[in-house]
């Protein structure tokens, strides 16, 4: 099993090098995805790096969405995605049709899209944000009313942050973070009580409200960093957790509660990184005009957040 690992570690290597491609790894993925990444971290970062790079080929461990963000961001790049159903509930939660009747309703407000979405919601929203700068953009955006989708616990979060604005959230969630119940985070603050807890903010407003800190997977692996605190309860996927153990090995790190897993992310594995490589495939295309339009939220992000 270890040899023929190897051997695909070996064949990936060589496939990269001559098809110059990048391998872009969520922190949710699996360990050994997480270790052959030439880039690991949050969606946005990994977009971010796949605009910088000088790929020709953008193969991207992560879920469908994300790899949508980095052909926005990088449109004449081949972006491909190793297993094509590796998408997100949540993001699933909404269309940009149902999103577009829905503000009928309040023709006022003005649409934020969290970037856990697919293209068609970018595409309508007035800007986008991420978790770790959710509240800044809001705080910073010219309107009372704010339509929040799809996440009602990052709305939630946002409006205890923004009081002068209405925020009106969509009903979606993340399902592995709503798994979070504060009774398992309380049981697990007694056996470490000395621990940092850190959590993600699409968990539910009692849990967050348990958090010493709420922050971004990558605000959480700089928080660890930086406190002088020697062990951590992290209330996100367990994905996160076995890169902060392996990165940050004088620290404890241990999930709040069981660990909870994100199947979709879980799907991709070496071999279907070696495949996607070799054929391919799968290829994430997305209609011009609403990659155009799409675009336009993501910068209107970068631009809210310097």
């Amino acid at each position: 099993m270890e040899e023929s690992k190897e051997k695909l570690k070996k064949e990936i290597e060589r496939l990269k090098k001559e098809k110059n491609a990048i391998i872009l790894a969520h922190n949710y993925q699996i360990e050994d995805v997480q270790l052959i990444a030439d880039f690991l971290g949050d969606s946005l970062d990994l977009s971010r790096k796949a605009k910088e790079t000088e790929a020709n080929i953008i193969i991207f461990a992560g879920v469908y969405f994300m790899a949508e963000t980095a052909k926005i961001l990088s449109p004449h790049k081949k972006v491909l995605i190793p297993e094509k159903d590796a998408r997100c509930p949540m993001a699933d939660m909404v269309t940009a049709e149902e999103l577009l009747k829905f503000k009928e309703k309040y023709p006022d407000a003005k649409i934020v899209a969290y970037v856990n979405t697919n293209a068609d919601v970018k595409a309508v929203a007035d800007v986008c944000v991420t978790s770790a700068n959710a509240v800044d953009v809001v705080r910073k955006l010219d309107a009372d009313k704010i339509i929040f989708v799809p996440d009602k616990n990052l709305a939630h979060y946002v409006a205890k942050n923004v009081r002068d604005k209405e925020i009106i959230p969509w009903p979606g969630f993340c399902y592995v973070h709503r798994s979070f119940l504060a009774t398992d985070v309380e049981a697990s603050r007694q056996i470490y009580p000395d621990a940092v807890l850190l959590v993600h903010p699409e968990c539910d407003p009692e849990v967050v409200e348990m958090a010493d800190y709420v922050a971004s997977t990558q605000g959480m692996i700089n928080l660890a960093k930086k406190l002088p605190a020697r062990r951590f309860l992290i209330a996100t996927e367990s994905g996160l957790v076995t890169r902060m153990q392996r990165e940050i090995p004088e620290k404890e790190f241990y999930n709040a509660g069981l660990p909870k897993v994100c199947s979709n992310m879980k799907k991709i594995t070496l071999k279907s990184i070696y495949y996607s490589l070799l054929e391919e495939k799968y290829e994430i295309e997305i209609p011009p005009d609403i990659m155009e339009k799409a675009k336009l939220s993501l910068d209107r992000m970068l631009e809210y957040s310097k």
